[in-house]
């Protein structure tokens, strides 16, 4: 990577990395990177519970038609599931009301699901034809915002229409990074996305950073694409790094989580971590919106 795009991408996150914004009854963080194997559903699962550890309220959003989290949650059969994302999704097209709950499933840990299934695939072409196709997604998390403290939604892993959605819907974007190969190409064009969704749909959208996951420090090749990443993002990756565990692999067919799985394990207390570097986040946010005018 040239120094002119080492500086292109670092000037994008100093524009664009979560400064301040409006306090909002929830804070809705969507979990995206186009390419699948990062890490992402695991670290939306862990991350969500880790912060309904910490006492939030927990909503967490599949909006992967592959349903990879609702299973990961302990519903093996997600084509079985009804209602879904999708179908409450449908609702906001056609203008129904959704009943207070509807579709909203019951975790032991806590948090609660909007699960998904393979219904999303034919969402998404509908979506290609609906009015204020980019804000459905918002609008059904409008009827649901005051009941929790974060909303994460689990983004499929593309661009398309309902990754779009979620970013629209978001107040920030947490990037989950696989630290086994060069991400600089996949990483441009989120990040492209990302600008114009800000740019034209959703002001309001931040970074909160990039978090490295599947880490393996042993290898010269982990070694140096967590250096070239820290390098050219700056401070914006997240101090957590999620390590490769087998453990942490095991928790998708086990339907447990980390916390559960493996408590002391170096997995849980990555995710313990980076709860905590989350939670700091809105701290910040907080802090700046209570500081007296100098």
């Amino acid at each position: 990577m040239t120094a002119d795009r080492q500086s292109e991408q670092l000037c994008f996150f100093e524009t664009h990395f979560t400064t301040e914004r409006s306090i909002e009854p929830v804070k809705t963080i969507a979990l995206a990177n186009q390419k699948g194997g990062v890490g992402k559903t695991t670290t939306a699962a862990s991350l969500g519970i880790g912060l309904s550890r910490q006492g939030k309220k927990v909503l967490l959003i599949d909006a992967d038609a592959q349903g990879n989290l609702t299973q990961m949650l302990g519903w093996p059969q997600p084509d079985e599931l009804s209602p879904t994302l999708s179908t409450l999704m449908e609702k906001i097209i056609a203008e129904q009301p959704i009943a207070p709950g509807e579709g909203i499933l019951h975790h032991l840990s806590g948090v609660h699901l909007v699960p998904a299934n393979i219904e999303l695939s034919a969402l998404e072409v509908t979506l290609v034809n609906t009015m204020s196709r980019e804000t459905v997604l918002r609008q059904y998390l409008s009827t649901v915002a005051d009941r929790y403290d974060y909303a994460l939604i689990d983004c499929m892993p593309s661009l398309g229409m309902l990754t779009i959605n979620a970013l629209t819907a978001a107040d920030s974007v947490i990037i989950p990074v696989q630290a086994q190969y060069l991400p600089a190409k996949g990483l441009e064009q989120l990040l492209r996305t990302i600008t114009r969704v800000k740019r034209q749909l959703n002001p309001k959208l931040e970074v909160d950073g990039i978090v490295l996951t599947m880490v393996d420090s042993r290898t010269t090749l982990a070694r140096e694409i967590n250096a070239l990443v820290r390098k050219t993002y700056g401070g914006h990756v997240f101090a957590s790094e999620i390590p490769r565990s087998i453990k942490a692999a095991e928790i998708s067919v086990e339907n447990k989580s980390i916390y559960d799985h493996d408590r002391s394990g170096k997995a849980a207390l990555a995710y313990e971590n980076l709860t905590r570097e989350v939670l700091s986040l809105g701290k910040q946010i907080k802090r700046h919106r209570t500081d007296p005018v100098r």
